[in-house]
């Protein structure tokens, strides 16, 4: 993938959109792209969070292991395609965190993937842009533990 489709991807992401090229540059730069198979994990519940990641291309099933007594089980809490944007804790909360849920592909995906620590630098080091990502951190937060809500309704 070149620099200007990293840019494209990022532009293009419900996360980024309506940025200005200057702001996609610098997150651009920070960026690395990770090819998954269809079944592998980008991330699994427990882990450490310490990345954000933006779908090229494929499809991700955000999962958490569930156990009711002697029930247990997986929960799909949602399916992200090209353009969603998973992760970000790290960077909220400049420390990893324990990852809740398990980030499964479903076919072969393409990822966009930034550390949080190098976000959080770049939101620190350019107040504007800085208070921009977090603002769209909490919608996604938002929107995640609205999805999660949604997921356990239905067990």
């Amino acid at each position: 993938m070149t620099p200007q489709d990293i840019h494209e991807v990022l532009a293009a992401s419900e996360f980024f959109k309506g940025f200005d090229a200057d702001d996609i540059e610098k997150v651009a730069a920070i960026c690395e792209v990770r090819a998954c198979e269809a079944g592998g994990i980008l991330f699994q519940q427990g882990d450490l969070g310490e990345q954000l990641f933006i779908i090229c291309d494929g499809l991700v099933h955000l999962e958490r292991s569930m156990s009711f007594g002697n029930r247990k089980g997986n929960v799909v809490i949602e399916t992200l395609g090209k353009s969603r944007v998973l992760g970000c804790w790290s960077t909220l909360i400049n420390r990893p965190h324990i990852v809740m849920s398990t980030a499964v592909c479903q076919r072969p995906t393409n990822v966009l993937v930034m550390q949080g620590v190098r976000l959080r630098a770049l939101m620190t080091s350019n107040i504007p842009l800085g208070f921009n990502i977090l603002e769209r951190l909490c919608y996604l937060l938002r929107d995640r533990i609205q999805a999660a809500y949604g997921a356990l309704d239905k067990i």
